[in-house]
């Protein structure tokens, strides 16, 4: 077999491990073999299509089986998968297909219609006549094996992550990316075979992907695929399906320990969970030390596969609070604003390098120039290390705002919200928020006095823009904080109405 990539590993779990279960969901539960088959018929089927190596195949819909095959066909076939996000309004949608070049949409019942160039639509569970249908593509596909060499430098997904210029940028990952990646996680969490990992966090992200989903599927363990979160749906498959692991943002986290069933529940199961996406406050994590569980926490981005630090299981309770140190095949840095490195309990800039590092932004070369230098991708994050090499996330450079564990950029929202014609000048900044951990907030200039109020410039923005990335609320200004140079004052805005 000349393929390396990750389409390959159905196959190569299946000669393993075939009749173990890999995947449960609402539709049932596939062993490895069947998942080998059902790759093989989508691939075939995409090849009739004339889907071929490189061309980009991408993805809308929930937590499901077919995600998972429609990514391993497309890795089979040389072809890159774009996962899209779900919860982006249609402009937004369309953006990420047409920069992508998507030739090929496969996606679940959802009033979204693709643009022109994406010549083929594939719809799941549907009878839409603007789509072939998922199932009979399916049934026409021979189970054969796929003839196509891989190697682990092949492009292998596009993941849209925010731009803080107002547009999503696409990080190519290569299948090395993603494997590599994998390695880390079995390497430093002691994943083991007879894991049975709970996804419910989106597998758009690159966390509950590659984190949780990829590398217990590569350890030929059993993932358990929720299309939505739901608290006591979380509790119940925790006790049904015996679940060992699950990845989640601190909001989640907090959710569950809320929840009624929660006092009474059965967690016997659970060894760990993994937490990620913003600050998690000391009281969630001694909630599940109390009931035994190991609270491991960690920083990544997109851009890193997502993997950069991760806290040791057997370190969860002495260096809680922490994002842990890097992980086995990553490189971290701190440094300061000339490269150099800092001492520890100083403040510096992440860096990292390693082989989970993104190829590239794709299509924008002089993002790419700024972000990976000499080999080190550039977060834009600030921590501190404690004596031991323990890394603390404390700044975001980048302004970004982490709502609910989904990243907002301010700079899209603003550029959305200054289309409004009475709106002159803006800024949108995170407030504390007691379930969301921050939220938005516009700051408007308006244009003249009789403007249009907050409830208006807020359903302004509805259909334009992800009901997380709405701000929660807009407060009226004459000006904004400005340097002589004009260059928003950000943090002193920031301050001001936090």
């Amino acid at each position: 077999m000349r393929d390396f990539g990750i389409g390959s590993w159905p196959t190569r779990r299946a000669r393993k491990t075939p009749h173990r279960t890999a995947v449960v969901d609402t539709d049932g539960r596939f062993s490895y073999a069947a998942l080998n088959e059902r790759v093989h018929r989508l691939a075939h089927g995409l090849r009739r299509l004339g889907v071929r190596r490189g061309d980009r195949v991408a993805y809308l819909g929930p937590n499901h089986h077919t995600f998972l095959e429609a990514l391993f066909a497309s890795g089979r076939l040389g072809a890159v998968f774009v996962p899209l996000n779900t919860r982006l309004a249609a402009p937004e949608l369309e953006y990420c297909l047409a920069d992508s070049g998507s030739t090929v949409l496969i996606h679940s019942a959802a009033p979204f219609t693709a643009p022109a160039a994406v010549r083929h639509s594939i719809a799941i569970g549907s009878d839409d006549p603007r789509s072939l249908d998922y199932g009979e593509l399916l049934a026409i596909g021979a189970a054969s094996p796929i003839d196509e060499a891989v190697a682990l430098d092949d492009a292998a997904m596009i993941m849209y992550t925010s731009g803080t210029t107002g547009r999503p940028k696409g990080a190519l990952l290569t299948h090395g990316n993603l494997t590599w990646n994998a390695v880390n996680v079995l390497v430093d969490t002691d994943l083991s075979s007879d894991e049975t990992a709970l996804c419910v966090a989106p597998l758009f992200h690159a966390a509950s992907l590659n984190l949780t989903c990829l590398p217990t599927l590569l350890k030929g363990g059993t993932v358990v695929l929720e299309a939505a979160f739901d608290p006591d749906s979380v509790l119940k498959r925790i006790e049904t399906q015996r679940v060992t692991c699950m990845f989640g943002v601190p909001v989640m986290f907090d959710a569950i320990t809320r929840a009624e069933a929660w006092a009474g529940a059965d967690l016997s199961s659970l060894r760990r969970v993994v937490c990620g996406g913003a600050p998690v406050p000391a009281s969630t994590i001694d909630a599940y030390l109390d009931r035994g569980i190991a609270f491991i926490q960690g920083y990544g981005l997109t851009e890193a596969s997502p993997g950069v630090l991760l806290l040791p299981g057997d370190e969860c309770a002495r260096k809680a609070g922490t994002a842990g140190v890097p992980h086995f095949f990553t490189d971290v840095r701190l440094v300061d604003d000339r490269a150099r490195p800092v001492e520890a309990g100083r403040p510096g800039e992440v860096v990292v390098s390693g082989p989970n590092v993104m190829r590239e932004y794709w299509g924008r070369p002089g993002d790419t120039a700024q972000a990976v230098e000499d080999g080190w991708l550039r977060t834009g994050d600030v921590a501190t290390a404690d004596d031991d090499g323990y890394m603390s996330i404390v700044d975001r450079t980048r302004d970004v705002i982490i709502s609910g564990g989904e990243n907002v950029y301010p700079a899209e929202v603003e550029l959305a919200l200054g289309g409004h014609p009475d709106v002159e000048d803006c800024a949108v900044v995170g407030v504390p928020d007691g379930t969301w951990g921050e939220v938005g907030r516009a700051v408007v200039v308006p244009a003249s006095a009789e403007h249009a109020g907050e409830s208006e410039l807020l359903r302004f923005l509805r259909g334009r823009l992800a009901g997380y990335k709405i701000p929660k609320s807009v407060v009226f200004t004459g000006a904004l904080p400005r340097s002589p140079s004009g260059k928003l004052l950000r943090r002193k805005l920031r301050d001001e109405h936090r």
